[in-house]
C-alpha cells in the first residue's frame, strides 16, 4: 500500500528540509499536496473516521502541535487514531518532523482561529476561554458538617471560529433541617462566549517554547428552574457576565484569569455579587514529554456580595488534571477546596470532574 512504501521505503528523506519539501516527500500521497486527502481511488485505502484534513481550520487548528508531532513521529495509535498512519521517527530527525509540523499548521490560512496550543487545560472552578466542543459532569461532596452532593453537567459547543453555546445542569442533594437529603434539579445556565484576541508566539519545539494570551467574553442567564424553599437554586432569575484570560507561560506553565460578576433581576431577593477566579499549573507528560498527561494546579477563588458589611470570602483549592485515554480527550480532575476564613459557614469540599471532548473522538476511544 502507499502509506507502508512512504515509511519504509525512503531513507532519503534523512537529506530532506523544509517543511513543505518534506511533506510533498513522505505525505503528500495519502494527505494531497495541500493536506486535502487523497481520494481513495488513488491513495488506496478507505479514509478512517479520524482522517485528518490540513487546510480545513475547523479540523486543523483546535488540535495541539504536540499531539501532531507525536503521531509523526511514533504513528497514530500514539493518539489513539488509525494504524494506517505510519511512524517516521526512523527516517525522519527531530528538526525534520517539527518542520513538517509547522508546515501542517500553516495549512490553514484562516487567522480567526484560535491555536489549539491556547487550550489549556480546565481547572476544577476557573472557566478558560478557548471554544470547545465536549460534556463535562462536574461533582463538589461536602466534607464538613451537614451532607451535600452539587452536580452539574455541561455542555459546550464551539460556534464557528471563535464562539461557544453552553447549557449547565444542576443535580443536587442538600440535607433538610430536621428530614432526610433532597435531591432535584437546580438552576439551569445558558452562556454564549467569544474570543476577542488570541495571540501565539512558537517556540523552536512542540514540549516547551510556546508562549502567548488568549482573551474571551461571556454572558450568561442563570434560570430559577430550581426549588429554593428546598436549598436547590437561588429563587431567582439572574443575569451574568464574566471575562476570561489565559497565558501560555515558558515552559508549558499556564495561568488563567476569570473575574466577573452576577445580577439579579430583583435585588429586593439576592445581592449583586462579584468574583475572581484564577488558576496556575503546569502540564507534565510521560514518554519524553509526548504520553500521558498529568497537570498538577492550584486555584484561588474570591466572592463577594455588593452588600453593606460584606465580607469577601476567599478559597483555595490545590487540584490535579489526568488524561485517561490514549487520544487524550477523556480527562478527570481532583481537587481539595479549603476556604481560608468563613470557614463556620463555609465547608470544605472534595470536587472532581470528567471530561470528554466528543469532537476530537468518541467517549470510548482508545
Amino acid at each position: 500500500m502507499p502509506w507502508q512504501s512512504r515509511a519504509t521505503d525512503l531513507p532519503q528523506l534523512l537529506g530532506l528540509h523544509g517543511g513543505r519539501e518534506i511533506f510533498l516527500a513522505a505525505c503528500s500521497a495519502c494527505h494531497g499536496t495541500q493536506g486535502e486527502g487523497t481520494p481513495q481511488y488513488i491513495a488506496g485505502f478507505e479514509q478512517p473516521d479520524t482522517f485528518p484534513h490540513f487546510n480545513k481550520c475547523d479540523e486543523s487548528e483546535g488540535e495541539n502541535t504536540r499531539d501532531w508531532t507525536a503521531q509523526v513521529r511514533d504513528g497514530g495509535p500514539k493518539r489513539g487514531n488509525s494504524q494506517i498512519m505510519p511512524a517516521f521517527g526512523s527516517v525522519l530527525n527531530a528538526e525534520q518532523i517539527n518542520e513538517v509540523v509547522k508546515y501542517l499548521r500553516s495549512l490553514c490560512t484562516e487567522p480567526a482561529w484560535p491555536p489549539g496550543e491556547l487550550n489549556v487545560p480546565r481547572a476544577l472552578i476557573t472557566d478558560k476561554a478557548f471554544p470547545e466542543s465536549e460534556w463535562v459532569l462536574t461533582t463538589a461532596l461536602n466534607a464538613q458538617r451537614a451532607p451535600g452532593i452539587a452536580n452539574e453537567l455541561e455542555s459546550e459547543n464551539a460556534v464557528g471560529s471563535r464562539s461557544e453555546l453552553s447549557v449547565s445542569v444542576p443535580i443536587d442533594w442538600v440535607a433538610q433541617p430536621g428530614g432526610p437529603m433532597f435531591g432535584g434539579l437546580g438552576d439551569v445556565t445558558t452562556g454564549f462566549s467569544h474570543v476577542l484576541f488570541s495571540h501565539l508566539n512558537q517556540g523552536p519545539g512542540p514540549l516547551y517554547g510556546d508562549t502567548g494570551s488568549i482573551l474571551a467574553l461571556q454572558g450568561q442567564i442563570t434560570w430559577a428552574t430550581g426549588n429554593a424553599a428546598k436549598g436547590l437554586g437561588a429563587g431567582e432569575t439572574q443575569l451574568g457576565a464574566y471575562a476570561m484570560y489565559d497565558l501560555v507561560l515558558p515552559e508549558r506553565m499556564f495561568l488563567e484569569l476569570q473575574p466577573g460578576g452576577e445580577l439579579p433581576l430583583h435585588t429586593y431577593n439576592l445581592p449583586r455579587s462579584v468574583f475572581l477566579n484564577a488558576a496556575f499549573g503546569r502540564s507534565l507528560n510521560q514518554g519524553m514529554g509526548f504520553g500521558r498527561m498529568w497537570v498538577p494546579m492550584v486555584e484561588v477563588t474570591a466572592n463577594r456580595n455588593l452588600a453593606p458589611g460584606a465580607l469577601t470570602d476567599w478559597d483555595v483549592m490545590p487540584e490535579f488534571e489526568v488524561t485517561l485515554n490514549t487520544r487524550q480527550n477523556v480527562r478527570m480532575a481532583l481537587g481539595y477546596l479549603l476556604p481560608v476564613n468563613d470557614t463556620a459557614d463555609r465547608p470544605q469540599q472534595v470536587m472532581l470532574y470528567f471530561e470528554w471532548d466528543w469532537a476530537d473522538g468518541g467517549l470510548f476511544a482508545e
